[in-house]
């Protein structure tokens, strides 16, 4: 028994309806800065971690930044106090990515 059919038995008296849904996604542009964006290496309770700092736009810009840097490296980090905190040595790699989009970098440490 198939799902159409479960829902058939429970709801006898449901229409589907056939008109699709429209989904609108708004293109949402990252704000350009002058400053540089500071990319710096620590170690982390012996871990390597990545941290980029100085974005002078808005938080969820920087969220969203995040989540694109993670999702293109395949790694795991997170967003706190104003950092983008990505686990391993990634800097040339977020470097690249970060000129690519129009962001001046600035690399510190090691």
């Amino acid at each position: 028994m198939d799902l159409q059919e479960q829902l058939k038995k429970l709801f006898p008296d449901h229409e589907p309806s056939t008109e699709k849904e429209e989904v609108f996604q708004e293109e949402h542009e990252l704000f350009i800065q002058k400053e540089p964006m500071i990319c710096k290496y620590e170690k982390r309770k012996g871990k390597a971690t990545t941290i980029i700092e100085g974005y002078e736009g808005s938080d969820e810009d920087f969220k969203i930044l995040a989540k694109e840097i993670k999702t293109k490296l395949s790694v795991g980090g997170t967003f706190k106090d104003g950092a983008i905190i990505i686990q391993g040595d990634y800097r040339d790699k977020i470097m690249n990515i970060l000129k690519d989009k129009g962001f001046k970098t600035k690399r510190v440490g090691g």
